[in-house]
């Protein structure tokens, strides 16, 4: 069997999660690719969407809020049955002679895709007798995002079997549903020693560690939380900031910070998992896909106000199963470190949000999708 992993770059979470999928089917003898779909249509493609993407989440992120509320409202009518499709199904109908022939050459057997965009397409490919490659998607929210109801994959997998009514209310079918999880790295299952994860990354062992994550667009207002954490904590406290891949948040972070040594500012790395294993606490807007790797390592967490839409259900989602702490919506800096403060001086609550995280991630996810690929699909 040969199957391709087709994912898009708006955001890290769905590469992620599909790279998950992807490294545990090489692990398991299984030819695959792991391919950004609009670079089949163009690579200029592919950067304007993503740059688009980026621009928005970060600069405006109401404005991602208002498209989101428009494309649900649109999803609604869907689910009334009344069949409008929309200008995403559209867009991505544009490229699917080039997706088809993209397929067909690589021989591919299935495809798994953990984005909305190459679904769209292989459903337009599927509906209109072009090819039909057994397909399935893999959500990275903790709800049903607008316009999944418009793709009709073979199957469904979903972060949590509590999430089953809101995908079947929106015309999913119940059998296709598979309550797997979210996949995450093997990196987030293992657990370092907090005191070994510090010497590892040349950080000293005297303070409690608060590991702030912006998200790899470097997303968040952490220059007010920072402060507050600071100061909530009497200086006693060293904040690490993962600063993704924003430069010019980062430079702008040095110069506020550079007389405050306790103040670490972490480029893009590839060593997350270390960095939550050396802290206290991990701060996080709550993107699906971070917060799920957050619960897989198993850490103390605090959400920080999300991007406005899916991330506000994941909030919920967690908060409402004692998984993490999460101030609010537009919970103020004080707010967070007051939060944050009493976490960390409560053990009994400590303990209940550890258990609970155990409780409802699936830490295996990408090994129980590829079995079942495997099973449901090898020659």
């Amino acid at each position: 069997m040969k199957a391709v992993v087709l994912s898009c770059n708006t955001g890290e979470g769905h590469n992620t999660a599909g790279k998950a999928i992807y490294n545990k089917f090489l692990q398991m003898g299984v030819a695959c690719d792991f391919v950004d779909t609009l670079s089949i249509a163009g690579m200029k493609v592919s950067r304007a969407v993503n740059n688009s993407y980026v621009g928005i989440t970060t600069s405006v992120p109401a404005v991602f809020g208002m498209m989101y509320s428009l494309g649900r409202a649109v999803s609604d009518m869907n689910t009334r049955h009344l069949h409008i499709k929309s200008p995403v199904y559209a867009a991505n109908t544009l490229y699917r002679k080039k997706l088809a022939k993209f397929i067909m050459d690589g021989g591919y057997d299935v495809a798994v895709m953990p984005h909305l965009f190459p679904a769209e397409c292989l459903t337009s490919l599927r509906k209109h007798g072009i090819l039909n490659i057994p397909f399935i998607c893999v959500a990275t929210d903790y709800a049903c995002i607008p316009f999944w109801e418009e793709t009709k994959p073979d199957y469904f997998v979903i972060p949590h079997k509590d999430l089953a009514e809101d995908f079947y209310s929106r015309n999913i079918p119940k059998d296709k549903l598979l309550p797997f999880g979210i996949p995450v790295s093997d990196r987030f299952k293992a657990k370092t020693d907090r005191k070994e994860a510090r010497s590892l990354l040349g950080l000293p062992d005297d303070k409690p560690i608060l590991l702030m994550m912006s998200g790899s667009m470097g997303f968040g207002g952490l220059e007010g939380m920072t402060r507050e954490l600071y100061s909530k904590f009497q200086k006693n406290v060293r904040i690490i900031i993962l600063c993704g891949r924003n430069e010019s948040m980062k430079e702008h972070l040095g110069k506020v910070f550079a007389d405050i040594p306790d103040v670490i500012l972490q480029p893009f790395t590839d060593k997350v998992a270390l960095f939550m294993d050396a802290a206290d606490i991990v701060f996080t807007k709550p993107g699906g896909l971070t917060s799920t790797e957050a619960a897989v390592k198993n850490v103390l967490l605090v959400h920080t106000p999300p991007i406005p839409g899916c991330e506000t259900i994941n909030a919920k989602f967690f908060s409402s199963r004692g998984m993490s702490v999460c101030p609010g919506a537009n919970a103020s800096p004080e707010a967070i470190a007051e939060a944050a403060r009493s976490l960390l001086n409560d053990a009994d609550a400590q303990r209940k949000m550890l258990e609970a995280q155990k409780h409802n991630v699936n830490p295996h996810s990408a090994e129980e999708i590829c079995r079942f690929i495997l099973e449901k699909y090898s020659k």
